[in-house]
């Protein structure tokens, strides 16, 4: 996670730039033990070119999933979601039944405020969500979130386990703490299966 001084200064240079719905999440500092478990599907690898077509979170209040404080939202995109729906399994005519992506970042950052963001693998969707800020609030998120990937990482590596390709997808790292499988590419399930596995991994690291 961004050390909270590395956090504000960055913050600090967008202080001229950034809207106000942005500024308003950077004033509510997160609470302790409060996280908002994130997942996005996309219709590429790549940040720059490509859309998110749907974006689920889930929220952990201390080591509880709180399940009515989640959601699971469809993106209206201007992009088809081409070869990408024979992963996340999403339509272009289901997509379309969407939300605006602006009414969607409003919801996730009222989502947000208070708490840190977890994702399993961050670079991929914060390279997106970032995207879609720029655009959106003149500003990168720059709001503070861990990786269970990275957490998952660091201790295999602290014992000293190797580490081949593969162990740690979400998957494989679940498995480690007896998690059942679930299917993968799904925003909302892949955000509660993270869920599930920081909360896994808070209790062995306790």
């Amino acid at each position: 996670m961004l050390q909270a001084w590395k956090l504000a200064w960055q913050r600090w240079r967008y202080r001229n730039a950034v809207s106000p719905e942005l500024h308003a999440c950077w004033q509510r500092p997160p609470q302790l033990d409060k996280f908002l478990v994130v997942d996005i599907e996309t219709n590429s690898l790549d940040a720059k070119q490509g859309e998110v077509v749907s974006l689920a979170w889930v929220a952990v209040n201390a080591n509880r999933i709180v399940l009515k404080n989640s959601e699971h939202l469809l993106v209206l995109g201007n992009q088809s979601v081409s070869e990408s729906a024979g992963f996340h399994l999403l339509r272009d005519c289901e997509r379309s039944q969407g939300l605006p992506v602006k009414d969607v970042m409003a919801l996730f950052l009222a989502a947000a405020a208070g708490r840190t963001l977890v994702f399993h693998y961050a670079g991929l969707d914060m390279a997106f969500l970032n995207t879609l800020s720029r655009k959106l609030y003149a500003a990168p998120l720059l709001l503070p979130f861990i990786d269970t990937l990275e957490i998952e990482k660091q201790k295999m590596q602290r014992r000293d386990q190797p580490i081949v390709k593969g162990d740690l997808r979400l998957g494989a790292c679940r498995k480690r703490y007896g998690l059942p499988e679930y299917p993968a590419h799904n925003a909302f399930n892949d955000a509660l299966a993270t869920a599930e596995l920081l909360l896994a991994q808070k209790q062995v690291l306790a």
